[in-house]
């Protein structure tokens, strides 16, 4: 009787060592800054506190960690169904090849079906061809007709405090 190699679970607290280890290795192949002490203890707050903010999954091979998929839903006002967010896809590029991005997009797939969601979005870099031609070959369509936007934290608190009297 053969086993899966790939193995993909639910991240619990007793993995944050490993789980914050492979968000440092997106980080440095983003060429991003690695999150600080104090992103780090909200990393682990937000994902595995009374409250979590998102689901965080572990990719193994063979055994040893070598990726992480982080989730959560938002929801369509036009479908009236939720809407599986897909955050971050990470697998080390020494464990690419082996079909465990296939499988943990199948995994989420199958995940944002049990959860009865519409769809499942996500954004790709722009430079990062190697994950664009991986979402195209899955059959993925690229929403050309929307644009990302962004506030940052000073820039929320400066919005809220425009006009505020008192």
């Amino acid at each position: 009787m053969q086993t899966d190699p790939i193995r993909i679970r639910p991240a619990a607290v007793s993995d944050a060592d490993v789980f914050l280890s492979l968000v440092d290795a997106l980080a440095d192949y983003e060429e991003l800054a690695r999150p600080t002490p104090d992103a780090r203890e909200r990393l682990l707050r937000d994902g595995f506190g009374p409250e979590p903010r998102f689901r965080a999954f572990l990719v193994e091979l063979e055994g040893r960690a070598v990726g992480y998929a982080i989730t959560f839903e938002t929801y369509s006002s036009f479908l009236a169904l939720p809407t599986l967010y897909l955050e971050d896809l990470f697998v080390l590029p020494e464990a690419r090849r082996h079909g465990v991005g296939s499988a943990v997009f199948r995994f989420l797939a199958g995940e944002a079906a049990r959860r009865g969601c519409g769809r499942m979005e996500w954004t790709v870099l722009d430079w990062n061809q190697l994950a664009i031609d991986f979402y195209e070959k899955l059959g993925a369509r690229r929403m050309r007709e929307w644009h990302a936007y962004r506030l940052t934290a000073d820039q929320l608190r400066e919005l809220a405090a425009r006009g505020k009297t008192g």
